[in-house]
């Protein structure tokens, strides 16, 4: 069985390692310079949408498309969801559950980046973003705000007239995030809800620092949506059977 892994995520990397070599595909948007890779093979760019998707699939006989993309990649899911139909195969998502909220958390969920940037004047003024860098444009007109955000290469403009950037690639840990949280004088913290490790919020919990949380945008229709890599697996070879 070949399996297209449409990837970017730590989990597409995880289950392209733990599929047989020579089934798995994994295809990357191309956003970053120096991206993870995974085991198996490696394709990089887009496929020109739905059309360049699905004549891809058929090319390559692929017999199950996997949607590993982040949570808010809508327009890779939603052409995911729409090749799979046409081309006739399964179409398996695969999405790390989001956040939950604990005793002690200050959470203002908002349903875009566009509402954060509303509400942020309203509680604090050193806001640290966490939306990666293509969302730091929704920010540029908050001119009285200071801005620390992390991404794992340069934004582009627009941006925020006070910002800055820390170019740094994760996993972090508690100890790190309520470092900077500290050394940065933070008191607000923006992040979209992606899920994953949580230890920015651990750390803002601690600190008493409110979060601004974007919802995510809904998934479009699966045949299977899973939430970890040994659910995929799972999944995948009870279809090979």
């Amino acid at each position: 069985m070949t399996v297209l892994i449409l990837g970017g995520t730590t989990e597409a990397r995880a289950l392209a390692g733990a599929l047989p070599d020579g089934t798995v595909i994994s295809s990357l948007a191309g956003r970053t310079s120096s991206p993870l890779l995974p085991a198996g093979e490696v394709r990089i760019g887009g496929f020109g949408g739905v059309d360049g998707l699905v004549a891809f699939l058929r090319e390559r006989r692929v017999d199950v498309l996997v949607d590993a993309t982040h949570a808010f990649a809508e327009r890779i899911s939603a052409n995911a969801a729409a090749a799979a139909t046409a081309a006739g195969i399964p179409l398996l998502v695969l999405r790390r559950p989001g956040w939950t909220e604990q005793a002690g958390d200050d959470w203002r969920r908002v349903p875009d980046l566009a509402s954060a940037a509303a509400l942020l004047p309203r509680l604090g003024r050193r806001i640290f973003l966490t939306t990666g860098r293509q969302g730091i444009a929704a920010f540029a007109g908050l001119d009285a705000c200071r801005f620390l955000a992390r991404s794992v290469e340069p934004p582009a403009p627009p941006m925020p007239r006070q910002l800055e950037v820390v170019l740094d690639r994760g996993p972090f840990t508690v100890e790190g995030e309520s470092r900077l949280l500290r050394e940065h004088r933070i008191d607000v913290l923006v992040s979209k809800d992606s899920g994953g490790s949580d230890a920015k919020l651990v750390a803002a919990r601690q600190q008493g620092i409110p979060v601004v949380l974007v919802d995510r945008p809904p998934a479009p229709p699966a045949a299977a949506t899973v939430g970890a890599v040994d659910e995929a697996v799972a999944w995948l070879k009870a279809a090979a059977r």
